[in-house]
């Protein structure tokens, strides 16, 4: 058997370090977020000194701009999970196994990995999955 005819089951090295590459800058990204929505669950709605800064202000005098800590608290609990299932990709990506759907074993297609880089199923498996009631 020849390569064009093997059946490809991984992911090339240099296409796991653009899959890295977006999974790092889309981290940091995640945990920026996560951080300010932390800020306003700690400090949002107190009379401490943060509340004297002019931009805390604007927002404070703005109440239909305001995040309400529930919803700030419910934000930053999705942040926190993206934030995990991304460290857990760049682990797969280190252990080689990155992209290959946990139920098929077939290669996750590049588009979906790049709209979704933490995605552990492929669409066909998700939907499969979903079609017999398990996740």
């Amino acid at each position: 058997m020849t390569m064009a005819e093997e059946i490809k089951t991984r992911y090339s090295d240099a296409e796991l370090a653009e899959f890295k590459a977006i999974i790092e800058d889309m981290l940091a990204k995640a945990k920026s977020e996560y951080n300010t929505l932390r800020g306003v669950v700690m400090h949002g709605g107190t009379n401490d000194i943060e509340d004297t800064s002019p931009s805390f202000k604007t927002v404070e005098d703005d109440g239909a701009n305001q995040l309400s800590k529930e919803e700030a608290s419910a934000m930053a609990q999705r942040q926190y999970k993206f934030i995990k299932n991304l460290e857990a990709a760049l682990g797969r990506i280190e252990n080689k196994t990155y992209g290959i759907c946990r139920v098929t074993g077939k290669l996750i297609p590049k588009e979906r990995l790049r709209l979704v880089p933490h995605a552990t199923l492929t669409v066909e498996a998700k939907e499969m999955l979903a079609k017999s009631g398990k996740n």
